[in-house]
């Protein structure tokens, strides 16, 4: 029964660092590498990072062109006061350049990209806003945001997102 015992804690001493080495970074993107060994071959986490970083510089332009491309047709982002907003709804804002960004970009450091699986990534960043809309507004802020991404037929899009001002 001793030597039973001494064994289950031999192997959970050997299989626990193991997974944990093994499985954490697999499913997290903190210590993903740029590139997959293999072929090298930029990583999902490396990707999607690329892309949400796209994604954010065709805002500032008002670039509705690579808007659409990035964003799944399903698309919905919830914004801190429970508005909910579409593609078209960001597309057509940009089409009608409704604001002109001075700023619209991460801040530098902010980004994380958490892989799961083989279909899913959320990045999550800190944005500053600034610009001037039609409407006569000055948004000017820092905000959280949890983006979404799914790959679908060997593409990511940016299925959804979720922003918050400081509360």
């Amino acid at each position: 029964m001793r030597s039973l015992v001494k064994r289950r804690w031999a192997f959970a001493a050997v299989a626990v660092p193991l997974v944990v080495a093994v499985v954490i970074p697999a499913t997290s993107s903190g210590a993903a590498p740029k590139t997959t060994k293999a072929h090298h071959e930029p990583s999902p986490a490396a990707i999607v990072a690329a892309l949400d970083t796209q994604y954010q510089a065709a805002v500032k332009r008002n670039d509705a062109a690579t808007m659409s491309r990035l964003l799944a047709d399903d698309f919905v982002l919830v914004v801190g006061s429970g508005v909910t907003i579409t593609k078209s709804d960001l597309v057509n804002s940009a089409r009608i350049k409704e604001c002109t960004w001075e700023h619209q970009e991460e801040v530098a450091g902010s980004q994380t990209v958490r892989v799961f699986g083989h279909f899913t990534a959320v990045v999550t960043a800190q944005l500053w806003e600034k610009g001037t809309c039609t409407d006569g507004s000055k948004p000017d802020a820092h905000l959280w945001f949890s983006d979404t991404y799914v790959r679908s037929h060997g593409h990511w899009r940016y299925e959804f997102g979720q922003a918050s001002r400081k509360l």
